[in-house]
């Protein structure tokens, strides 16, 4: 029973440990963060300009049956949230995809560089061949 405890605790360190596992956990507290930050920009700065602007209520809520509300409002808000994370979002896949390109543009070049470094060996060694 021991060995199976120690096995396990061993196999969950390892997994732990590994970097996308840690990536991952960094990745969900930034983006919880984040996900502040748009909720404050959006609260504090977009909804009053849209309430500023066309006269809007952005916190509107209508009243339903038994004293109950629809808070339309924070529906909407919630929309202009995920708007803005979505956008975000696209915009630092494209950045990435574009710089995961480029790199692997020039990992090309450099294996198409050592190709040619290759067969210019290849043809020093036949030459040297040949002449014995």
């Amino acid at each position: 029973m021991e060995k199976k405890v120690k096995g396990l605790l061993e196999d969950f360190k390892a997994f732990v440990l590994r970097g996308n596992v840690m990536d991952m956990a960094v990745g969900v507290i930034i983006g919880t963060a984040f996900a502040g930050l748009i909720t404050a920009l959006t609260d504090d700065f977009i909804n009053p300009l849209i309430n500023g602007i066309g006269g809007a209520e952005i916190a509107g809520r209508i009243k339903i049956y038994g004293g109950q509300y629809l808070n339309w409002g924070h529906f909407v808000t919630s929309i202009i949230n995920f708007l803005i994370m979505a956008f975000v979002l696209f915009m630092l896949l494209k950045v990435f995809t574009a710089l995961t390109k480029k790199r692997k543009k020039e990992e090309e070049k450099v294996e198409a560089k050592k190709d040619e470094q290759i067969v210019l060996l290849e043809e020093i060694r036949d030459l040297l061949k040949k002449q014995k």
